[in-house]
């Protein structure tokens, strides 16, 4: 292995999923600037959108997006136009 080309300020750091609250305690090496207390212990946090808790592909289960919705709306937003 080379030496001097991998980063030195492996830490642990909290990353929580914002989907579901999900938090998982791993090393990286991650820049941050808010903290979280997880246990009883206070750790740097990194905060995702989606992880492995969330994820369609992991969890086998997919999202249902509201677009039955959306076509509704649209379709009484414009038929009074149309009239």
């Amino acid at each position: 292995m080379k030496q001097g080309i991998h980063p030195e300020n492996y830490r642990l750091v909290a990353f929580k999923d914002m989907s579901n609250e999900d938090v998982f305690i791993t090393k990286s090496t991650v820049e941050t600037k808010e903290t979280i207390t997880h246990e009883g212990v206070e750790y740097p946090v990194f905060k995702m959108e989606i992880s492995r808790t969330s994820h369609p592909f992991y969890t086998g289960k997919s999202k249902l997006i509201d677009t039955a919705g959306r076509i509704d709306k649209f379709n009484s937003k414009y038929a009074k136009k149309a009239k």
